[in-house]
C-alpha cells in the first residue's frame, strides 16, 4: 500500500514496453508460494516467462523505473 502511488507512476512510464501487474499474495497464496515471495512488497522482473531480477522492499517510482531498465536485457 505504501508503494502504490510510486508503483502506478512507474507503470505509466514503463508501459507499453514493460507489462506491469500487481498480485495480492494474501488472496493468491499459491502464486506467492510458487514464486517464493517472502516479503511485501517484492518486485520481480520476468523476460520471456523467466525471472531475471528480484527486489524486496519499497522503492520510489524513479527507483522502480531505473531498476527495471537496468535489468532488462538489450
Amino acid at each position: 500500500r505504501q508503494m502504490a502511488p510510486g508503483y502506478d507512476q512507474a507503470a505509466a512510464q514503463l508501459e507499453p514496453r514493460v507489462g506491469v501487474a500487481k498480485v495480492d499474495t494474501e488472496a493468491e497464496q499459491a502464486l506467492g508460494a510458487r514464486y517464493q515471495i517472502r516479503s511485501i512488497p517484492t518486485l520481480a522482473l520476468f523476460v520471456n516467462g523467466r525471472e531475471v531480477a528480484r527486489q524486496a522492499g519499497a522503492m520510489s517510482a524513479s527507483d522502480i523505473v531505473r531498476w527495471t531498465r537496468q535489468n532488462i536485457p538489450g
